[in-house]
């Protein structure tokens, strides 16, 4: 299970991953933080683009907090990071 410190803009133009900010990843995602709204839209962003359940992807702490923590469960932390910075580095390489 892997643990990881997120900074989430709600109300964004667009559902993102932005990228690592030091250790803690930056996301965007277009819904209000009303009711757990944007935590659940969090999750399911992260879910999405690693290819994972929605229900194995978790807000565990700071739930009505910018800055969260998630939880992953079947992925170790180094895991997790190497998954994220493949799909980070793929959104940035240029098109040939």
């Amino acid at each position: 299970m892997a643990l990881l410190d997120l900074k989430v803009s709600p109300k964004a133009s667009r559902n993102t991953i932005a990228g690592f900010m030091g250790e803690v990843l930056k996301v965007s995602v277009t819904t209000a933080p009303e009711r757990g709204k944007a935590n659940a839209a969090v999750e399911a962003l992260l879910a999405e683009a690693l290819g994972l359940a929605v229900s194995t992807v978790n807000v565990v702490a700071g739930h009505t907090s910018r800055t969260k923590r998630i939880e992953v469960a079947g992925l170790s932390d180094a895991a997790l990071r190497q998954q994220l910075c493949t799909i980070l580095e793929r959104r940035t390489r240029p098109s040939r």
